[in-house]
């Protein structure tokens, strides 16, 4: 046999890919005279291949001649480097500068297609611009393995457009162009195969942003967005056929994201969290005998070195290589480590890249796991003249000795890598769909639950990169996310969790300090998902008012409630803390909407922990609107009275001033998004003015003491508004006055008011004035709905008013509202009707029982009804219980911000109500 054909046969027995080569193409593989496989000089790739695709016509052609020439050279280098022909410094060479050869022959030969298509693109100066490629990892180092993806990044010098006499584009769109064209030519498979798997990855913003930029937008993206990792992968990033001038350009551009002038041991941290990602990884796919991966693997090696680059490359420019071999080199010489551990990482480098080289040339696969079947074994241990034992116990020494000089740089601790959890592989940029749908999976979701979450975390991620929150912001979200993934996935409805999380994090995510409080305070943390998984109106409550966040640091406080007595001192206590600014009436304002806020997430989370029944939780956001009024007057009181004065014989303590509430702060059931229907009162003479030194009318003062008020309550500051303010309830409605007399006012019920305006004084109360304001009003108002009515014609106003509400309810929802869903509101039987009956009664009956005017709450005034004989005990009894279940349902509606369409079981609830009605107006029900 001859000694070619022994060689053909040993490279073939150990390599499917030389056979199927050799086999397809007899000519693939030349050797010389001395029995040596021929290559091309490194510097002669990229000639042969322009050369070759002056033939090609057409994508199609140029696919072919660029997969032809893979396999050949490829092959060949095989045969080279299995025959020891090749020192393995050698075969990085001949694989990189052929790689380099593909990616710039392709370029050159799409960029000529396209120049014709859509003429030339140039700068300022009239020159043409080239697409600029950036080789990052091995390829950029000048150290790709034999079946390695290359990570591209693109861009190009300035936005312009291209010289097109008719059409010209612009230079962003013909380069995407060219970049598509340039992908497609290198990675589509096609029947002769792939040339490389192209990663694009690594550019800005990761799969979401543009596959090129300008430098210009480059410059800034690593500015303004960089990240750790995007740090360690930049220190191999090497222009790929551009002149020394874009060279230079680039190097300046990312020199100072990627060096930091001071020693910057931060990187440390950095590059060994990027090693318990990859090891997380690893274990969770199972990857076993990982000699690139694994503990001691070529990462670590290449991660000592570039643990240094990043350290000390700033103040030691021979650290700015991208050549792991010139790294090791200027770290032998600044001595940073001993010439003996240099040595001994190298040699156990080249021992594992060569297993790598073997392990790829088998079949042309990407891998750097050992073969677990004995046939592929044999194969490898025939390339090193050995046993499987043999080679096995090498490769096991070699990766002990990297592992130990790895934990003595970086260090490698294992509770670590537990720690960090498998979720925290979800933050990071290079994550594929699968892994991270795998990684939910274990976590216990089904895959459409999974899915939801990942759609999740991509979109906020994605969010944190475009809106730039520095370094320590995007370090505290990296440890946050998983934290609160951790957490949320235990739950049934995490999903939803998550989604409402998400919802706050967006609002702070640019507010580094609420972010690091979440990371270092686990009970807020908790507190944050409980209270986001109870109600969609609190996740937007702390949403829009961060500050509110501060109060979850103390659960225990969290959830204690004052007595309704003490909100005007909680009001006090948040506006005594404005320093020395009493007169800043926008800082006032703000603490006012502080206080509220604060304490309505107090109610809400009682609340939602079940510790507060409705009634309760009503009372108490009804006591807290009612002193944020009182301190509201007072304020605008104070303001007026200090630029005009007083009006005659008035004071801060008697203002002849009275608020009075109607609607559900007057019936004490007010709830957390409510207006405040408010009408104002004055008992003072209008006659004579202020004594002040801008003197007005004592009639205007009252006026612009309302504007003042209503400018206090509803004006938008950074921390929203107070309470929106309805004042349609006055006389005359929208045209009548802000402030009316008393006695004015007494007229107007008495003989212009509609019975609708009657049916809304039943539940009317003061809730600012003196003793002697206030008993006057309640008096008039008990002498107003205790007038004698002709029961029928009341029952037919009521019916008809009811009827009138509920069509034009149905008319305006009438797009939304589901047929199957129950309106708690307005629908029949629903908490409206059981309102409008109780108003009846009153207006009906108090004339002959004046005790049904005591109590402005439905619930009492039906518990009066039923005391004193006007309902049956045992209907008044279902009343309430109807009245308040139904308030419950529709309060927990409000929570999950769902309006007042419910799909729960009514009919019971509603056939209380409806008997009811027909108890009471069944001659105008059935008339109509």
């Amino acid at each position: 046999m001859s000694k070619d054909r022994q060689q053909r046969d040993y490279w073939c027995s150990i390599s499917e890919f030389v056979a199927r080569v050799w086999h397809n193409d007899a000519d693939a593989i030349t050797i010389d005279a001395a029995g040596k496989v021929t290559l091309p000089a490194t510097d002669d790739y990229l000639p042969q291949l322009q050369r070759a695709l002056t033939e090609a016509n057409d994508e199609s052609d140029a696919q072919q001649v660029l997969r032809r020439y893979r396999q050949r050279w490829f092959a060949s280098i095989a045969a080279a480097d299995l025959d020891q022909q090749l020192e393995l410094r050698e075969t990085l060479n001949h694989i990189s500068a052929a790689a380099d050869a593909f990616i710039i022959a392709a370029r050159d030969w799409a960029y000529a297609q396209l120049c014709e298509r859509h003429g030339t693109p140039r700068d300022q100066q009239g020159q043409a611009q080239p697409l600029l490629i950036i080789g990052m990892g091995k390829l950029g180092g000048k150290e790709l393995n034999f079946s390695s993806d290359i990570d591209l990044i693109f861009c190009y010098p300035e936005q312009s457009e291209t010289d097109h006499p008719k059409k010209p584009i612009e230079t962003n769109v013909f380069f995407t162009k060219l970049v598509q064209a340039l992908v497609g030519l290198l990675d589509t498979m096609t029947g002769d195969g792939r040339v490389f798997r192209v990663d694009l990855r690594l550019r800005p913003f990761g799969q979401s942003g543009p596959v090129v930029t300008s430098l210009a937008a480059l410059e800034y993206y690593y500015q303004e967005q960089g990240r750790d990792w995007e740090r360690y992968a930049m220190v191999k990033a090497r222009l790929i056929g551009a002149s020394a001038d874009y060279e230079q350009q680039l190097r300046q551009l990312l020199r100072p994201f990627v060096y930091r002038r001071y020693i910057d041991f931060s990187a440390i941290d950095a590059l060994r969290k990027m090693k318990t990602l990859i090891t997380q990884e690893t274990r969770r796919q199972g990857v076993q005998n990982n000699i690139k991966l694994g503990p001691g693997g070529i990462r670590e090696v290449e991660f000592i070195a570039q643990t240094f680059q990043l350290i000390r490359g700033g103040q030691q420019r021979q650290l700015q290589t991208q050549s792991l071999y010139a790294a090791y080199q200027a770290i032998d010489e600044l001595g940073l480590m001993s010439s003996t551990a240099v040595r001994e990482l190298l040699e156990c480098y080249e021992f594992l890249r060569k297993v790598e080289h073997v392990l790829q040339q088998l079949n042309d696969e990407q891998t750097q796991s050992l073969p677990a079947d004995a046939e592929r074994q044999l194969r490898v241990a025939k390339a090193f003249s050995c046993s499987w034992d043999e080679l096995s116990e090498q490769i096991r020494a070699y990766m002990a000795k990297v592992h130990g000089h790895f934990q003595h740089v970086i260090g490698d601790n294992e509770a670590d890598d537990e720690d960090a959890g498998a979720l925290q592989l979800l933050w990071q940029d290079m994550i594929e769909d699968d892994t991270a749908l795998d990684v939910l999976h274990d976590a216990g979701l089904n895959k459409q639950r999974a899915q939801q979450v990942w759609a999740a975390v991509s979109d906020l991620r994605l969010e944190v990169r475009k809106r730039g929150s520095g370094p320590r912001g995007r370090k505290a979200m990296a440890r946050l996310v998983p934290l609160l993934l951790q957490r949320s996935l235990q739950l049934a409805d995490a999903e939803i969790v998550l989604e409402r999380v998400f919802t706050v994090l967006r609002r702070i995510m640019s507010r580094t300090a609420y972010v690091e409080l979440l990371v270092e305070n686990a009970g807020a943390r908790e507190q944050l998902i409980k209270l986001c998984r109870a109600s969609s109106w609190i996740t937007q409550h702390l949403a829009n008012f961060p500050i509110l966040l501060d109060e979850l640091i103390d659960p225990q406080h969290l959830y204690e409630l004052p007595e309704l007595s003490e909100y005007p001192a909680i009001i006090n206590d948040y506006m005594v803390r404005i320093p020395e600014q009493e007169d800043d009436l926008e800082a006032q304002m703000n603490a006012l909407r502080q206080a509220r806020q604060s304490c309505q997430l107090k109610i809400a989370a009682a609340d939602i922990s079940g510790a507060l029944p409705l009634m309760k939780v009503s009372d108490h956001l009804s006591y807290l609107a009612e002193a944020i009024i009182g301190h509201v007057v007072g304020l605008a009181w104070q303001h007026l009275v200090a630029r005009h004065g007083c009006p005659p014989g008035r004071s801060i303590e008697d203002t002849g001033f009275a608020v009075i509430a109607y609607g559900k702060l007057g019936g004490l059931e007010l709830s957390y998004s409510s207006d405040l229907d408010l009408v104002f009162v004055t008992d003072s003479d209008y006659q004579g003015e202020t004594d002040g030194a801008k003197p007005l009318e004592t009639q205007q003062f009252y006026l612009r003491l309302a504007q003042r008020i209503l400018h206090l309550f509803t004006t938008r500051t950074m921390i929203g508004t107070l309470y929106e303010v309805d004042m349609r309830l006055r006389p005359s409605g929208k045209s009548g006055l802000l402030v009316s007399r008393l006695d004015t006012y007494a007229g107007y019920l008495a003989e212009d008011a509609w019975t609708w305006e009657l049916q809304a004084l039943v539940r009317a109360r003061p809730v600012f004035g003196s003793s002697q304001l206030r008993d006057a009003f309640n008096q008039l108002r008990r002498q107003q709905l205790a007038q004698q009515r002709d029961g029928q014609e009341l029952a037919e106003t009521v019916v008809n008013m009811r009827e009138k509400m509920r069509a034009h309810k149905e008319l305006r929802d009438s797009s939304s509202k589901a047929s199957f869903a129950f309106d708690l509101k307005q629908g029949v039987g629903g908490i409206t009707d059981i309102e409008f009956l109780v108003q009846y009664l009153v207006l009906r009956y108090s004339h002959e029982y004046p005790e049904l005017t005591r109590h402005s709450d439905n619930v009492r005034i039906i518990e009066a009804a039923g005391e004193l004989g006007i309902l049956e005990a045992e209907r008044a009894q279902a009343l309430i219980e109807v009245y308040i279940r139904e308030r419950e349902w529709l309060h927990q509606l409000a929570l999950d911000e769902h309006g007042s369409l419910t799909h729960l079981p009514v009919d019971k609830e509603r056939e209380v109500v409806q008997q009811a009605w027909q108890h009471w107006f069944k001659e105008v029900i059935d008339k109509d």
